[in-house]
C-alpha cells in the first residue's frame, strides 16, 4: 500500500470540499484504491453536492476517484493519485418508476438489488445481473457490468437510455433518455460505460425496463469437451426455442455444463423446453432452480484475490478459447476456471492466486492470442499485485488514439482516475 497522497495545502482543500458537501472525511485503509490510499473522501448526497465537490477538487488540483459500494475497486489498474474517494453511497434511491412506459430512473449510489427490487413490485425488471454481488448502479455502468441476461436483454449500453454526469470541472450534463439531445454531439451514456470513472462521474441514470416473466426454466447438460459445448451451444442459439440466456461453466478440473435459460408463458415455456431437451441429448435434465454458480463470476467468494479475466469471442471461438485456457493453464502448472456465456461469446476465468507471476503471464498471453484469432480480446480485470504489475491489463486497444482524444475533451488535466483505465487513460 502506498502512503497517502496529500494535495500542497490540505486544509485548504478540505474546507472547500466542505463548502460543497456536509460529510468531508480523512480517509482511512479501507479507502484504498487499489493500494493506493487518498487523503480525504467525500460523501456528496446529490448531483448538486458532486458538482461541488469536483470544482473545489478541480482547484486545488486533487486526483479524484469516484466509488459506489467499492466491489470492483481493484479493477482495472491502481491509480497514479488518488487524493480524494467520491462515495456515492448516499447518492441512492429510486427517483421515478414509470411502470406504463417501462422507465425507471435511479441515483447511481443505488444497488442493483434494490432497483430489482422496486421495479418488481410493478412486474418489471432491470435486466442487468450483477455477477459480483452488491454493485450499485454507478459501479455497473463504469466497469460494463452483465451476466447471463445479455443474451436476450444486452448489455447496459443497450438498457441505459439516460445519463446524468458530472465532468471534472463540475459542470453537470444531461444526454437521453427525457432530453432532447446529447451534449456537445456525444453520446454520453455509451462513453461513460465501462470507462472505469475516467470521463466523469455518473449521478444518475435513466433505464428501459422489461416485464417479469411468468415462468422460468433452466435445462443443463454436462459437456466432456469444449467442442461438444459449442456443438449444443449452436444448436440452441439457432432453434427457435428463443432462449433467455446460454452458459458454459467450465470448472478448474473434469467436465463442464452447459445451462439454457427459458422464460415466458406457460405453454409457451413448457413447448421450448421439451425442444431443448431433444436438442441437448438424453443427458439433459429440466429445473425450476438456478443451476450452481448461475450468475456470479467464477471467483465469487473466493477469500483471496485470484486473477480473474475477461475474455471475448465470436461463438464459433468459444471452443478454441475454452480449449487453449486449459491447455495453457496445464503447462504453468496452474488451473484455470471458466464460466460465461456461450449465446453471447464472453467468458470470465480465474486462476488461484498462488499461480506465479511468470507462469501466470504465459498463460494470459496465450488466452488473448486465442481470443484475437476468434475476433475477441481478453481483459485482466483484477489479481495478486505481484502478478498483474508485471501484465498488460488490456491489450492492443485499436482505437486507443481515439480514447485518449476523448479523455483529453472531458478531463484535459487527467484529475479523473488518472491511470486506472486502458493505455494509462
Amino acid at each position: 500500500m502506498t502512503a497517502p497522497t496529500a494535495p500542497a495545502d490540505l486544509d485548504a482543500a478540505r474546507s472547500a470540499l466542505g463548502s460543497a458537501c456536509a460529510e468531508i472525511v480523512d480517509a482511512a485503509g479501507t479507502d484504498t484504491v487499489d493500494g493506493v490510499r487518498p487523503a480525504l473522501v467525500a460523501r456528496p448526497a446529490s448531483t448538486e453536492e458532486v458538482a461541488g465537490v469536483l470544482r473545489a477538487a478541480a482547484a486545488h488540483g486533487l486526483a479524484v476517484v469516484p466509488r459506489g459500494r467499492g466491489t470492483k475497486m481493484t479493477w482495472g489498474r491502481p491509480p497514479e493519485r488518488a487524493d480524494l474517494v467520491v462515495d456515492l453511497s448516499r447518492l441512492s434511491g429510486v427517483v421515478d418508476h414509470a411502470a406504463g412506459d417501462l422507465i425507471v430512473e435511479v441515483r447511481a449510489g443505488t444497488p442493483l438489488a434494490e432497483v430489482q427490487e422496486a421495479v418488481a413490485r410493478g412486474g418489471q425488471r432491470l435486466s442487468l445481473d450483477d455477477p459480483v454481488g452488491g454493485s450499485t448502479v454507478g459501479g455497473a455502468l463504469a466497469t460494463n457490468l452483465s451476466g447471463p441476461g445479455r443474451v436476450a436483454a444486452g448489455t447496459a449500453r443497450d438498457l441505459l437510455i439516460g445519463v446524468t454526469l458530472v465532468r471534472a470541472d463540475g459542470v453537470v450534463a444531461k444526454a437521453g433518455g427525457r432530453v432532447v439531445k446529447n451534449v456537445a454531439g456525444y453520446d454520453l451514456g455509451k462513453l461513460v460505460i465501462g470507462s472505469f470513472g475516467t470521463l466523469g462521474i455518473v449521478t444518475g441514470a435513466v433505464f428501459r425496463l422489461h416485464p417479469l416473466p411468468a415462468v422460468r426454466r433452466f435445462v443443463s447438460v454436462p459437456v466432456e469437451s469444449p467442442d461438444d459445448a459449442l456443438r449444443l451451444a449452436q444448436s440452441v442459439v439457432h432453434a427457435q426455442v428463443v432462449p433467455a440466456a446460454v452458459e458454459v461453466d467450465w470448472p478448474a478440473t473434469g467436465p463442464g455444463r452447459l445451462d439454457v435459460l427459458l422464460e415466458g408463458t406457460d405453454a409457451g415455456v413448457e413447448a421450448r423446453t421439451t425442444t431443448t431437451l431433444r436438442l441437448l441429448g438424453g443427458a439433459a435434465a429440466e429445473s425450476q432452480a438456478a443451476p450452481d454458480g448461475w450468475s456470479r463470476f467464477p471467483w465469487h467468494g473466493a477469500p483471496d484475490r485470484p486473477l480473474a479475466l475477461k475474455a471475448t469471442c465470436a461463438l464459433s471461438g468459444m471452443a478454441g478459447v475454452i480449449g487453449a485456457a486449459r491447455r495453457a493453464a496445464e503447462e504453468a502448472g496452474t488451473t484455470v476456471a471458466l464460466r460465461g456465456s456461450a449465446g453471447a461469446g464472453v467468458l470470465y476465468g480465474t486462476v488461484p492466486p498462488d499461480a506465479p507471476p511468470a507462469a501466470a503471464a504465459r498463460l494470459v498471453d496465450r488466452v488473448r492470442g486465442a481470443c484475437t484469432a476468434a475476433g475477441g480480446s481478453l481483459v485482466v480485470l483484477d489479481g495478486p499485485p505481484a502478478t498483474t504489475a508485471a501484465l498488460d491489463a488490456w491489450g492492443p486497444i485499436p482505437a486507443l488514439d481515439l480514447m485518449r482524444r476523448v479523455k483529453n475533451q472531458f478531463d484535459p488535466e487527467r484529475r479523473l482516475a488518472p491511470g486506472r483505465f486502458v493505455g494509462g487513460i
